[in-house]
């Protein structure tokens, strides 16, 4: 694997190893998890070799560091690159038109989605560390502070707010793990989609190109037979032939894959809502549990403060 430095930035604002070895797990699994699901993908031999291999898997022995700004470097050069590659085509069939508008408007909401979550997820960490501010500070004043039950309402306070803050930084890992890593998981997915559908572009680019090529090549071969030119009719008409077989494949290949993109667009819909509905369940049953706690701490901390005197 190769070896990234990690910035502050790149880790949110906060983290620490350990949390990004987390995440990385969580990714494998769930790539794996998705992997599994295919039809074509799971019988693929290399994928069940890396699931039923007994042996241990070698490690790199040859890893380049990367800073947070290298990588970035990288991603940009990536996308010079397919930008270089995306050619524009007259759709013939509406379906890609209208699936390709609505996969853009997805990835553009999607993306604003994941930001928003990722903002919550810094404010509730910001909240956790608030809270333990006030935690100390309830404590410090119940030392200091003579009158008796007073104090141990502070005291208990203190202990409130402690329980409190660690139910923050749950939350917030709630919202990142269940929320976040999905939400960039299906950004990744839908780059993925657009990356194919520029493929079927650029197959159709080369299909039109063979066409063109096989009229010229007819074009010369006519020209030879009204020029006589027999020395030359041999190698035109073969390479008229070679061309003829070009436009062909290319047609099968573009038809090909305009067939192949529909089935698995079908397949990625039905996933997509399956995976987001399991999302929002399983966020709401983490986050009622959460708030059901929450209601408990403070229902115990109830007596205490009504204790004062």
């Amino acid at each position: 694997m190769t070896k990234i430095k990690m910035s502050n930035q790149h880790e949110n604002g906060g983290g620490n190893g350990n949390e990004f070895v987390e995440r990385r797990r969580a990714s494998l699994e769930r790539y794996l998890n998705r992997t599994a699901q295919h039809p074509v993908l799971v019988v693929d031999p290399d994928f069940r070799e890396f699931l039923e291999s007994d042996v241990e898997l070698p490690k790199a022995t040859n890893t380049s560091a990367l800073s947070g700004a290298g990588v970035m470097r990288l991603f940009n050069k990536v996308g010079e690159t397919v930008n270089k590659i995306t050619y524009k085509m007259d759709e013939t069939d509406p379906w890609f038109e209208d699936k390709l508008i609505h996969i853009e408007s997805l990835e553009t909401q999607l993306r604003k989605l994941h930001t928003n979550v990722e903002n919550m997820v810094i404010y509730r960490r910001e909240l956790a560390n608030l809270t333990n501010g006030v935690s100390r500070s309830a404590a410090m004043l119940s030392a200091c502070e003579d009158h008796n039950s007073l104090s141990k309402a502070l005291s208990h306070l203190a202990d409130t707010e402690e329980k409190v803050e660690a139910l923050h930084l749950e939350q917030a890992n709630t919202d990142f793990f269940i929320l976040c890593e999905l939400l960039k998981d299906y950004l990744g997915l839908l780059s993925a989609v657009r990356d194919a559908f520029h493929e079927r572009t650029k197959l159709f680019q080369h299909w039109h190109h063979a066409q063109q090529m096989l009229a010229k090549k007819r074009e010369t071969k006519t020209k030879y037979e009204l020029a006589c030119r027999t020395d030359k009719l041999d190698q035109a008409a073969t390479e008229v032939l070679e061309w003829e077989a070009k436009v062909e494949r290319g047609q099968e290949n573009f038809d090909k894959i305009s067939k192949m993109i529909k089935m698995e667009m079908e397949r990625f819909e039905k996933c997509r809502i399956k995976d987001f509905k399991a999302m929002f369940i399983k966020y709401l049953e983490n986050h009622l549990e959460h708030q059901a706690q929450l209601v408990k701490y403070w229902e115990n901390f109830l007596p205490a403060a009504e204790s004062i005197a």
